[in-house]
């Protein structure tokens, strides 16, 4: 069960404050619902009923600032995997959108930026698809840090960048104390 004014990630909604509960009835039969206000758009309302299994499951607790520098932490370490066929890379993206699953999103985002770079240097652009894929888990990701960490969207790739950077710092030293 959530609480009243907690922040909460839903689905690729996005963070969202829980407003409140309140019960309606838009099915015929009276149930309550979690009123949710996307932040950044406190105009628009989503209503998630309470009993529906399915839809309370897309609500997930904003990360910790210290999950927010364990993941990034992590991320160095992982291989990015390129998927060459469209139709498979397609659908991956597209589930891992739908899970929201944070480590994924930022593996998806290192892999297609990685990807976006490479096209670049031969002179040729990314598939308007994979952009978008970009652009919208980045979106996902840089609100959630955006709120945890209490910076502007825009700050975040320099944060993440700063944070990578020191890990690649500590990296650097320590090969060479080995040396």
């Amino acid at each position: 069960m959530y609480s009243v004014n907690e922040t909460v990630v839903y689905g690729t909604h996005g963070i969202c404050r829980i407003a409140c509960v309140e019960s309606h009835n838009f099915t015929g039969t009276m149930k309550d619902y979690y009123v949710l206000k996307p932040v950044g758009d406190e105009k628009s309302t989503i209503y998630v009923c309470v009993s529906n299994e399915k839809a309370v499951s897309q609500m997930r607790a904003v990360l910790s600032e210290e999950e927010i520098y364990q993941l990034l932490q992590s991320m160095p370490d992982e291989p990015s995997r390129w998927i060459e066929n469209k139709n498979e890379r397609n659908e991956r993206c597209r589930q891992i959108l739908n899970r929201g699953d944070r480590k994924e999103l930022l593996m998806m985002i290192k892999t297609l930026y990685l990807h976006k770079q490479q096209q670049k240097k031969l002179g040729k652009k990314m598939h308007l698809t994979d952009e978008k894929y970009l652009k919208d888990a980045e979106k996902m990701l840089h609100d959630e840090f955006a709120v945890v960490l209490n910076i502007s969207p825009d700050q975040v790739v320099p944060f993440i960048r700063k944070q990578l950077g020191k890990e690649e710092s500590v990296q650097s030293r320590q090969e060479k104390i080995v040396k």
